[in-house]
């Protein structure tokens, strides 16, 4: 199966990539796999995949996180999916313990978007009900007592640990966020604002907004102001060309036009 066939979404890529690992390996690594799929865009196609986007990704991980995506990314490129080779674009980022501590205990400050919030605040919400039927879940598999495995019940129990973490992390976010402020002058690329790109060497225009790590999301238009487009974007003004090293050369782009939050209109170069 090539990319001559058809153009595959990346989720249905990441399912025959699963499929042929032995069964002990594919649980070592899945988890790995549909978080990456997930921060991408489960139904974004293979090919509409770029060195940036993966790049970007390579912030918000630890390196022992980084080799299954990466041999994921090898799979991609030898099947024919892209026509580049996007696994040498993806570094983790290199944390020490009492960083990751500290990350992971929601000391880090944090600053998101209206809608980054609301989102949050969403998705903590759908996970609080997932919790609870999870718990009938328990309650239901606890009783029955001639099962001598339980299977069901240390399944649900696996899923409870899980939407736990992820509603402790959450929980710890917002009540430490800060909203960016609106109305706020674009003479200048800052956090929050949507910035218009043009890719010198195709001339194809794409924009992102600029967020908080832990809300990034290519699939969004979300550009994390930690990822190296991101950082070279901060401060800049349109019009203004901007540079970043990548593992198979440099990425050269040119700011279009600034956005602010709240704004509906938009800044163009001089």
């Amino acid at each position: 199966m090539g990319s001559t066939e058809h153009n595959p979404a990346l989720a249905e890529v990441a399912d025959a990539f699963l499929s042929h690992l032995p069964p002990e390996e594919r649980g070592k690594v899945q988890a790995e796999i549909f978080k990456f799929v997930r921060w991408l865009g489960s139904s974004r196609q293979v090919k509409d995949i770029s060195p940036v986007d993966v790049a970007s990704y390579g912030e918000q991980i630890i390196p022992s996180a980084a080799k299954p995506v990466k041999s994921f990314l090898t799979y991609i490129r030898k099947q024919g999916f892209s026509s580049m080779s996007l696994a040498p674009h993806l570094k983790a980022k290199k944390t020490s313990a009492k960083t990751v501590a500290v990350w992971q205990g929601g000391q880090v400050p944090v600053t998101l978007t209206a809608q980054g919030y609301a989102k949050l605040e969403k998705e903590l919400a759908d996970l609080k009900g997932r919790r609870s039927r999870v718990i009938e879940e328990i309650q239901t598999a606890a009783a029955d007592k001639d099962f001598k495995e339980n299977a069901p019940l240390a399944a649900a129990r696996e899923q409870k640990s899980h939407l736990e973490g992820r509603i402790k992390e959450i929980e710890s976010i917002l009540n430490q966020a800060k909203i960016i402020g609106e109305g706020q002058d674009t003479t200048r690329a800052k956090f929050g604002d949507t910035v218009v790109l043009r890719d010198l060497s195709s001339g194809k225009e794409f924009s992102y907004t600029l967020v908080d790590p832990r809300e990034a999301g290519p699939a969004k238009g979300k550009l994390s102001v930690a990822s190296p487009l991101g950082k070279a974007i901060l401060g800049k003004e349109p019009g203004q060309t901007v540079e970043v090293a990548a593992p198979a050369g440099v990425f050269c782009c040119r700011i279009e036009s600034i956005m602010a939050p709240s704004s509906k209109g938009r800044l163009s170069p001089q």
